[in-house]
């Protein structure tokens, strides 16, 4: 037997009993998936995402962790050019950073509105909107010639551009199963991950050779080139069993054009507030609380840091500074084969350890974190006492640093959505935005602080400083989730 039918079988046996379902329930899941022993159970309907084939679901996971990765990547995509547009704009390199910190901030904020809109009428109809709106927004920005109207061109892109960052987690749990999700978040988490460094690897060439104001051409045309594919290509992840006339539209033409509310429940309020709430539960609450500290140093510091301080100490100019963030993309992509799949292998294995029926508890999952716990320290630690003693003459050490950083970065990222996902699967939208929001706040205020402590105690006492916070903030609380998580989740 080859290892991939005897890992199929295994699969097969370790699924947990599905009680209460029709014959005729479990003769459709048994022809759709060779299997009714699903977790979780899906609808006897071709509607249903988890129903769904296999291409079509990583059609659609790609469409939306590209989506995603626009986010940051448009966040980001002017590190490489502060130079560039403190001089056009007449203002100063730490101001113009704050071009970058405006739009981390809304893309904390804006998914609370997005996530019950996308409830009520769909992820899809979002998505186009999000694209169209952008696309305006980021031709508005190509557009400016002062600081104050490019800010607040900024800041509406980040308004439109934001869903797919902060309800992807939703939308993954909507289109695959529990032994997946891993893996699938993973795809997510690495996307919206490199999109902050990638845009600056990208846009240092552009700001240097063709003028930084193709920074925001080319995302306008990206846009659009994302706008078609999803009309095309991308399908509604958000089903309601129990709506009525959820029939398919007969013709492809007619489900292209097909837009309704798919969740007749009205919208309140307290729907647009609700994913705050989720802050009282410690199972939410601390992940959201251990990431963000994570990629507050290993993500928001350093790439803050690397445009402002290699063109004063080095003379770097936009491309050369842009070529630093190679590191960070390397390490983002080694992390995740820790992360995802090591995650749902280590998984699978306790679950095949206990006879194949019963779960680990989902705090079992944590134990991988601690790898990117310690990646994280030790890759902060390098970046900011190499840089403290490399002079004026550069060297590759710092960037070795930061790639070790973003790979604990990317462990952390995986493991911690995971699991607050895996505690509360029917409130994966909510969870997403929730750490989101609490991760960009941290995120925005980073670069207030963070020019101020280097100047005042040093680079090398600031990896003191990094080292205690990542230790008090992150390591401490994710052992003290493992060992209450369960009974206060109880």
């Amino acid at each position: 037997m080859s290892n991939k039918e005897e890992e199929h079988q295994v699969e097969h046996s370790f699924a947990p009993e599905v009680e209460g379902l029709s014959n005729e329930h479990r003769e459709y899941l048994i022809a759709r998936h060779g299997t009714c022993e699903l977790d979780p159970v899906p609808a006897m309907s071709s509607l249903d995402p988890l129903n769904w084939s296999t291409s079509k679901k990583v059609v659609n996971l790609a469409l939306v962790a590209f989506h995603a990765m626009m986010a940051t990547f448009t966040a980001s995509s002017i590190q490489s050019a502060f130079v560039n547009i403190a001089a056009d704009l007449n203002v100063s390199i730490q101001r113009t950073s704050y071009l970058t910190s405006l739009v981390i901030a809304v893309l904390g904020g804006a998914p609370l509105f997005w996530r019950p809109v996308s409830q009520a009428y769909g992820r899809r109809p979002v998505f186009l909107v999000s694209l169209i709106c952008s696309l305006v927004c980021n031709v508005g920005c190509g557009l400016c010639h002062s600081y104050g109207t490019m800010g607040l061109c900024r800041a509406l892109t980040a308004f439109f551009i934001s869903p797919a960052a902060s309800i992807g987690s939703g939308v993954v749990s909507e289109m695959f199963f529990k032994k997946h999700r891993a893996r699938c978040m993973g795809v997510w988490t690495t996307m919206v991950t490199l999109g902050v460094p990638v845009a600056p690897f990208i846009f240092g060439f552009v700001a240097d050779r063709v003028g930084y104001r193709w920074i925001y051409w080319t995302l306008a045309i990206t846009n659009g080139v994302q706008l078609i594919l999803y009309f095309f290509l991308g399908s509604e992840t958000r089903y309601v069993e129990s709506t009525v006339g959820r029939e398919a539209p007969r013709s492809y033409v007619g489900g292209l054009l097909h837009f309704r509310r798919i969740d007749p429940t009205p919208l309140r309020l307290y729907d647009f507030i609700q994913p705050l709430l989720l802050g009282r539960y410690a199972c939410i609450m601390i992940p959201a609380a251990v990431y963000a500290m994570v990629f507050l140093w290993a993500s928001v510091m350093i790439t803050i840091e690397i445009p402002q301080l290699f063109p004063e100490m080095f003379g770097f100019n936009s491309q050369q500074v842009g070529y630093q963030f190679a590191g960070v993309i390397i390490g983002t992509l080694l992390g995740e084969q820790i992360g995802g799949l090591l995650s749902d292998k280590w998984m699978w294995a306790a679950r095949k350890r206990r006879g194949g029926h019963v779960d680990p508890e989902p705090e079992y999952r944590l134990w991988i974190s601690y790898i990117g716990h310690g990646l994280t320290v030790c890759g902060v630690v390098v970046f900011l006492v190499q840089m403290g003693a490399i002079g004026t003459t550069w060297n590759i050490t710092p960037i070795i640093g930061a790639a070790i950083a973003a790979a604990g970065n990317q462990v952390v990222t995986t493991v911690m959505i995971t699991y607050a996902v895996d505690c509360y699967r029917s409130e994966a939208a909510g969870v997403g935005v929730f750490i989101i929001l609490v991760r960009q706040t941290w995120g925005f205020i980073g670069p207030f602080w963070f020019p101020q402590l280097i100047e005042e105690v040093g680079l090398k006492d600031a990896a003191a400083v990094a080292s205690g916070l990542l230790i008090a903030v992150s390591i401490l609380p994710t052992m003290l989730l493992q060992w209450k998580g369960q009974s206060w989740r109880s």
